[in-house]
């Protein structure tokens, strides 16, 4: 038996035996999105009572985020760099907290000031050299896991192996957790007019030979739609899904005009369905990268015609855009907007989208606004934003003055507030 295999051995035990190793106090990292591990995170809610003061340190998660319940702050409170609706209340009543971060930014805050006493992380069955592969997520997982004391690694038979910088060896993992289960499957989404709307309109701008980042929900799932008369599209990205492979598989999507990472889709994530984790498993075509690489402002740039295309809660007259919060009420958190704003616009020929719906609660409240609500944090200043895109079209806002940004918004604001919104204009601007 080889050397590894008896530490892998050794180190397999249940869920419950690994979350022993877990200490009262302990900063707990949890790996991002589908590849948390969900049976260890079942494990220490069931064993709660053990614990006082662990601190999960997290962004999104699938397969929920039990730590963020108000009934559990005697055991569990959080540090979270993006939130969900299961974190959010703790955040406004005291009982968690909320890091700003550029998403790039999260490896370096894991090697220093957010450092991890434990990694929780969903990992491949161990290869012939006793390496398993993070095949779900790197972003900010790997960078944890390497320097967290203990590790506690779900090892799941249905978790892809995919090419990149994937790999920890055994030796670099104090706990195993075997398991054989489906990986958290995301539906496809609802797409309405309104998406589809600002899908369209995005894909206007989107050339052939481009290189693409896309975030996650409808808008995104929307543009890739209208993309299938397109030519050799790239994709540097922080996440893909399942639009981007079926783009790939149709040959639209294949990175030959790619000056980083030629011919490879690169991505810091998987977050789709079973087809989706299927098509990375050992595909020589798709990569993944920590955050620090994907998200790298300098790696972005060197792509030619990279466009990104993100979404927004709200944009003010200005062009100011918040993305994280409503009124002083943190929702989300900045993630790698301002990554990819900054690094298509660096891009030669990029192009940064960021997309909105035009109104919000059927209608009743305009998300082009003329200042930010009270409290709101701007996420994309004004001096970094390039298009702004509704379902009524684009705003080119690059290099315009505040006169020509506040006209080109309010065109593809929703008609029923246009009035206010000029109302306002004339407030502001009369006699300039």
């Amino acid at each position: 038996m080889k050397d590894w295999q008896s530490t892998y051995k050794a180190r397999t035990m249940t869920a419950r035996e690994a979350v022993e190793h877990i200490r009262s106090g302990d900063r707990v990292l949890v790996g991002h999105l589908i590849g948390a591990p969900v049976p260890i995170i079942e494990a220490i809610v069931e064993n709660r009572t053990a614990f006082r003061g662990l601190v999960f340190v997290h962004m999104l998660t699938s397969g929920g985020q039990p730590w963020g319940r108000k009934e559990y702050s005697e055991y569990f409170t959080y540090n979270a760099l993006f939130l969900s609706k299961e974190t959010m209340q703790g955040v406004a009543e005291n009982y968690g907290d909320f890091t700003p971060s550029h998403f790039s930014e999260v490896p370096a805050l894991l090697r220093t000031t957010l450092k991890p006493d434990v990694a929780l992380i969903q990992v491949s069955p161990p290869d012939g050299d006793g390496y398993v592969c993070l095949g779900l997520s790197v972003d900010y997982t790997l960078a944890g896991a390497k320097v967290a004391r203990t590790v506690i690694a779900e090892v799941n038979a249905q978790c892809p192996r995919v090419y990149g910088e994937t790999k920890m060896h055994v030796s670099e993992i104090e706990c195993f957790v075997e398991t054989d289960r489906d990986i958290v499957s995301i539906p496809p989404t609802k797409i309405t007019d309104v998406e589809s709307g600002i899908g369209g309109h995005c894909a206007e701008l989107i050339s052939d030979g481009a290189c693409l980042q896309l975030g996650l929900g409808a808008i995104p799932d929307a543009v890739l739609g209208f993309l299938g008369d397109k030519k050799d599209l790239g994709v540097h990205s922080e996440i893909i899904g399942d639009g981007v492979a079926n783009l790939a598989k149709a040959g639209v999507v294949n990175g030959s005009r790619k000056t980083t990472n030629p011919g490879k889709i690169v991505a810091a994530g998987l977050y789709g369905s079973k087809a989706l984790l299927q098509y990375a498993d050992s595909n020589p075509t798709v990569e993944l990268y920590p955050v620090d690489y994907t998200n790298d402002v300098r790696v972005i740039s060197r792509n030619r015609n990279v466009v990104s295309i993100n979404s927004c809660v709200q944009v003010d007259l200005t062009g100011q855009v918040c993305s994280e919060a409503i009124g002083p009420t943190q929702i989300s958190g900045v993630g790698g907007q301002v990554d990819f704003v900054r690094g298509a616009r660096m891009s030669e020929g990029g192009k940064s989208i960021i997309t909105c719906a035009s109104a919000a609660k059927n209608g009743t409240i305009s998300k082009i606004v003329p200042f930010l609500d009270f409290g709101a944090p701007v996420t994309t200043s004004r001096t970094d934003v390039d298009y702004i895109v509704t379902e009524y079209g684009v705003a080119s806002l690059r290099g315009q003055t505040l006169r020509n940004r506040a006209s080109a918004l309010i065109k593809i604001a929703h008609p029923k507030f246009r009035d206010q919104l000029t109302e306002e204009f004339g407030k502001r601007f009369a006699g300039k």
